[in-house]
């Protein structure tokens, strides 16, 4: 059968099959591990690990080898619910982890053990009780821990296993992320080795606060009704403790404000000690706070606000060698990262994440490097460096010199970086060719040796433009079909394909990103994206411009972009336009349609969230505050789409999995009901079996040929899908 893009992009799950991933480098710099499948539409994972010196590649653990039944594709319910939050499509190992040389690591298949030796390039089961989920061997390599269920157990590399924390009621579980702190905070694990491998600190979550929601299968009835703990806005969170767990069996529980400060962002315990940090429930305030292993105490080692909201940033706050606390904070109009509540980083770049702190020597101090951005130009990520003596002091106005800031990429793009010792792994995305690159540093530049890559060639190329638009400068790419030739006068109608919410942009300089949305424009539209206010990248101002109102300035943003787009090519026909987006994108687009069907003609709404009170309480009450005020439930309803359904005039498809527990399908259905209720047309496409990042390779094909029919017919176009 002759591949087509749409089976092509379902196939290789977006490109993304075949290419290295979780890369570590050891902390001699000798070793580089790393997943990789075997081709660009295998979604079994590997572990690999390339030999620096040598430049060797070795696999070290084969999957369909290691399991008796060669089906590396069956997961726990754990590992599912793991791979949904990290929105991770592929099977096999999809996630290890190492002791501090990097000499082990350890993995779950099918909820069975599993350890490999990183110099001897073996593997073997562990035949261990089980099921596994999350095994992490301690920093000496003598043992590991694990979770089993509720349990957190301690591993013996003879298979001998204890509970090292359990036996509680139903609906209390030890050593894993909470919901909330794996979809929102991104802190995916709930267990933390102590530097000597002696204690673990873990957390305690307690569920049974929260509230029960049901999720069933209709394609099924005869399968059992899924019962999740759902943290709606303005209802109960879990209670998350955090306990230090000795193997001797001594147990601390760590104190602190709970009341005040509820939310446990993070949590990192290194030689310098045990730190953690939280958040308040309106996330107005937060605290980082270093644990004393003899009391339990928690003690403040600084504190930040903000009128609006503070932002978590990825690899901080962490205690630097010698005992400096590294944080990041929004000020002076920007992120910046702060040693000992100085600033390191100038005010021209928005820190995005610290991804390493390296070592130093008797005499230096830590070098810290990081993901930043200008905010001038929001479509390209790089990666700096600075030192705690690199530094700014804007506190009282007096500033010591700009610091000396070293920045280790250059070529337009999106990097980032792994370190271990001298060696540097660079993964870089470029707008000119299709991918990730990995490159091994060599004598300072980024033309070493590469990590090969198996994923696949895209069909088709990108032609696209990136501009500016508006008076706000929007980050802007508008794509023509491939061949267009820019004097063709004729009109071609407009598909916005936009995310347009908070933490994720579709405007960067990256080839892969513009994908799907070429091949709509190569069924004949011109396709415009726009990066509004509240996406990430532009400062602290425009961020929070979404604050209480998600439905003002994205949508204006979008229209502003639309027409700035049109000034700049005269193909673009304003009077056949379309919208279509997943998630927030989903919002967005029945917001286009119900609230300026005089710019909107049509629209399709995927997975989308239409009343703000049905989603999670850390991302919405972030933005819009708790709905359980009387002020708070205004804003809310003036969020909400379901209000404005008797306005509908415009074609709007709505498309849902029923098996989302993100976003659930009561999003959809609620709105359906309404629109129903008020006699307004509509389409709903239930995805039955469907999840929130719709994995599978069918409904993923043919949900972008679904798409195309549904914007043909609506806009009266003769479209038929090619390539």
């Amino acid at each position: 059968m002759t591949d087509s893009f749409p089976r092509q992009y379902a196939r290789t799950q977006r490109f993304t099959l075949g290419e290295p991933r979780n890369l570590v480098v050891s902390p001699d710099g000798d070793r580089i591990v790393f997943l990789r499948s075997s081709a660009g539409d295998d979604p079994a994972n590997s572990l690999w690990v390339h030999d620096v010196p040598t430049g060797e590649e070795r696999e070290v653990a084969d999957p369909h080898h290691l399991l008796a039944t060669g089906d590396a594709g069956a997961v726990t319910d754990e590992e599912r619910a793991r791979r949904e939050r990290t929105r991770d499509g592929s099977t096999g190992i999809t996630s290890y982890a190492t002791d501090s040389a990097c000499q082990v690591a350890a993995f779950a298949l099918n909820g069975e053990l599993f350890a490999a030796g990183l110099l001897s390039g073996q593997a073997r089961k562990i035949p261990i009780h089980g099921p596994v989920f999350d095994p992490r061997p301690d920093p000496t390599a003598s043992r590991l821990a694990y979770v089993c269920g509720p349990e957190l157990r301690i591993g013996e590399l003879d298979g001998s296993s204890r509970v090292l924390a359990g036996n509680e009621p139903e609906g209390v579980s030890w050593g894993s992320a909470d919901f909330i702190a794996a979809e929102e905070m991104h802190r995916f694990r709930g267990f933390w080795w102590s530097p000597d491998g002696q204690s673990i600190a873990a957390c305690r979550v307690d569920d049974r606060p929260v509230n029960e929601w049901t999720i069933a299968d209709p394609g099924d009835p005869a399968r059992p009704a899924r019962t999740v703990r759902y943290p709606a806005a303005g209802s109960p969170n879990p209670i998350v403790t955090l306990h230090v767990l000795g193997l001797d069996g001594s147990r601390l529980a760590v104190d602190w404000d709970r009341d005040f400060f509820p939310y446990l962002a993070t949590v990192d315990w290194t030689d310098e000690g045990l730190l953690m940090s939280v958040q308040s429930r309106d996330q107005r305030g937060s605290m980082a706070m270093k644990v004393d292993l003899s009391t339990g105490e928690a003690i403040a080692l600084t504190s930040d606000y903000d009128d609006a909201w503070i932002e978590n940033v990825p690899g901080v706050p962490r205690l630097l060698p010698g005992g400096a606390l590294l944080t990041a904070s929004d000020r002076d109009g920007v992120r910046r990262l702060f040693v000992d509540d100085v600033a390191v980083t100038p005010t021209d770049l928005q820190v995005r994440s610290v991804l390493t702190v390296a070592d130093p020597d008797d005499d230096e101090v830590p070098e810290i490097v990081f993901v930043a951005n200008d905010p001038a130009t929001p479509t390209q990520l790089h990666v700096w460096s600075t030192t705690a003596t690199s530094t700014i002091d804007n506190r009282e106005g007096d500033s010591d010199g700009e610091p000396e800031l070293g920045r280790l990429t250059e070529a337009p793009g999106l990097h980032s970086v792994a370190i271990g010792g001298s060696t540097i792994v660079a993964r870089s995305i470029r707008l000119d060719a299709p991918g990730v690159s990995t490159t091994i540093l060599v004598d300072g530049l980024f033309d070493g040796p590469t990590i090969t890559s198996h994923a696949e060639t895209p069909l088709i190329t990108p032609n696209v433009t990136l501009i500016t638009t508006g008076e706000r400068n929007l980050a802007t790419a508008v794509l023509f079909p491939t061949g267009w030739d820019p004097d063709d006068d004729r009109q071609l109608p407009v598909l916005l394909d936009p995310y347009g919410g908070p933490h994720a942009q579709r405007v960067t300089a990256s080839h892969n990103a513009y994908l799907s949305s070429q091949w709509f424009a190569d069924q004949g539209f011109a396709v415009v994206i726009a990066d509004g206010r509240g996406t990430p990248g532009r400062g602290a101002e425009w961020e929070r411009a979404v604050r209480n109102d998600f439905a003002g300035p994205t949508l204006d943003d979008q229209i502003d972009a639309l027409h700035g787009a049109a000034d700049e090519f005269a193909t673009l026909d304003l009077d056949r336009v379309a919208i279509r987006g997943w998630s927030f994108g989903g919002y967005l687009a029945a917001l286009a349609v119900l609230k300026r069907p005089d710019v909107f003609h049509t629209a399709i709404a995927g997975a989308p969230v239409t009343d703000w009170a049905l989603y999670d309480t850390h991302y919405t009450e972030r933005y819009l505050g708790d709905p359980t005020t009387d002020e708070g439930a205004a804003v809310y309803e003036a969020n909400s789409l379901i209000p404005l359904a008797p306005d509908l005039t415009r074609p709007l498809l709505l498309i849902h999995g029923l098996a989302d527990d993100n976003v659930v399908a009561a999003h959809t259905l609620k709105l359906s009901s309404a629109l129903l209720a008020a006699g307004r047309p509509h389409e709903v496409l239930p995805l039955v079996g469907v999840s929130h990042m719709t994995p599978q390779e069918v409904v993923a094909e043919n949900l972008l040929l679904h798409q195309l029919d549904f914007l043909s017919r609506t806009l009266g176009l003769d479209l038929e899908a090619s390539s």
